[in-house]
């Protein structure tokens, strides 16, 4: 497939889906598969690797797998506005919240940057932004370590997009691994509220299949299919603000070549903006945050498949020394990061559920941090998503700020201002807490 024809694209796809269904089977019928909960993503995404043109070369994909996922997280940030949640809650634990899950992505953020100016590249003579392809891939999973590897490769740094997806790919698995090993640690230990033996879990989360008593509506219909089918008119919204965009991120490409705003960052913005006129103007009654969530988790499926499938294995071999470091002293410091300011910030409040969540989340993906959690607080009694979900609202303009404008910062010189501001603000986060009393009060356990 050299000629690249909208028919490769067919192809392409056709191949994921494929490798997707085979991995779901996998999810179903084998219980070692079902054991260590890999996402059947994760499994199409190592065999796209291994089978396509980056592995043994038998599937005929193309060489654009990467670019399929920059284009999906344009098309997963445009979806943020309308699935961000407004309900209500206690103000203090959403505070608290927000304070630990900010200065965590902050720190694993300057931890990384710093561990490559100061260290990798001292010893390994790597560029100094080779550091932040762990936070990158961690905190945010493939979507993020997309994102980045599109801007990178906007200055021609074409190697940050292979380095943050074997991050995310990494961060994945352990978050798998290494979560359920803390959920079997917890259970022996009583740390676990709802939860006191591993074994009790219910056979739906081991397969990912539900029984029809279980099994949830995708949305609700906000008009007829006589005129346009309801899914049709919830991605044709999504695709409109990805286009605006990428309309955008060309534009200030031609006033502005040296800020190269990301397609991603774009359609967020565009997004938001079109999610205002919706509410201002009653269209939004008829779009569904359920339908478009699941949307969202669609586009995610994908690209975990394409980014996997396109890492290439030279430059994992190439780096391999200084991305072991790297990915070991990250997930080592997040490990200790979550076990032990969750414990202290959270004193009566569930502490172990929200530090499984924020590992899951820190290391894999927030679909990943929902899994660990369910397994441990299956009716989500703790309300740690909850908190989470007003949280995030803060959480979000900071972690597209830091994936918008770090690429921009190490090109043009100023990496280590930027991890110094993102150490610093975490600080000043932690500083607040503490000023607050939140380290010495004790919340109420939720029965």
């Amino acid at each position: 497939m050299n000629d690249f024809t909208p028919w490769t694209v067919f192809v392409d796809t056709g191949i994921i889906a494929g490798l997707l269904l085979i991995g779901k089977l996998l999810r179903t019928k084998v219980r070692l598969v079902q054991r260590l909960f890999i996402p059947p993503s994760l499994m199409a995404g190592f065999m796209g690797l291994a089978l396509g043109p980056n592995g043994l070369g038998w599937l005929p994909l193309s060489h654009q797998l990467g670019t399929y996922a920059g284009i999906l997280i344009a098309f997963i940030f445009s979806c943020l506005p309308f699935t961000s949640s407004r309900q209500k809650g206690n103000r203090r634990n959403i505070l608290k919240m927000w304070a630990y899950s900010q200065t965590g992505m902050l720190w694993q953020w300057a931890f990384g940057g710093l561990l490559g100016i100061w260290v990798l590249s001292n010893i390994w003579q790597t560029d100094t932004a080779f550091g932040i392809a762990m936070p990158s891939g961690f905190c945010g999973g493939h979507g993020t370590a997309a994102a980045i590897g599109e801007a990178f490769s906007r200055f021609g740094h074409t190697e940050m997009l292979t380095l943050a997806m074997t991050a995310a790919t990494v961060g994945i698995v352990a978050s798998v691994f290494i979560g359920l090993g803390l959920i079997k640690w917890g259970t022996r230990r009583g740390h676990t509220s709802f939860l006191s033996d591993f074994s009790q879990l219910p056979e739906e989360l081991r397969t990912g299949l539900l029984p029809p008593k279980k099994r949830e509506s995708l949305g609700n219909a906000s008009c007829s299919s006589i005129s346009m089918d309801p899914l049709t008119l919830h991605l044709a919204f999504i695709a409109l603000i990805a286009l605006g965009g990428y309309g955008i991120s060309q534009l200030v490409a031609v006033w502005l070549p040296q800020l190269q705003m990301p397609v991603f960052s774009c359609a967020f913005v565009v997004g938001i903006l079109v999610k205002g006129i919706c509410t201002r103007t009653h269209t939004a009654d008829y779009l569904c945050p359920t339908v478009i969530g699941h949307l969202s988790g669609t586009f995610t499926d994908l690209l975990v498949a394409f980014g996997i499938s396109a890492i290439k294995v030279e430059i994992v071999l190439q780096y391999w020394q200084p991305l072991t470091v790297l990915l070991l002293a990250g997930l080592a410091v997040t490990l200790v990061y979550v076990m032990v300011i969750s414990r202290l910030l959270f004193k009566g409040a569930h502490w172990f559920e929200k530090a499984l969540f924020t590992w899951g989340w820190y290391t894999g993906t927030m679909a990943m941090g929902i899994a660990l959690l369910r397994v441990v607080d299956p009716q989500m009694k703790s309300r740690c998503l909850d908190d989470y979900a007003l949280a995030y609202l803060m959480i979000a303009p900071v972690e597209i700020a830091l994936i918008t404008f770090a690429p921009v910062a190490f090109v043009n010189g100023y990496g280590l201002t930027f991890l110094s501001i993102a150490f610093g603000a975490g600080a000043l986060l932690m500083g607040v807490a503490y000023a607050k009393g939140w380290f010495k009060q004790e919340d109420p356990l939720i029965s």
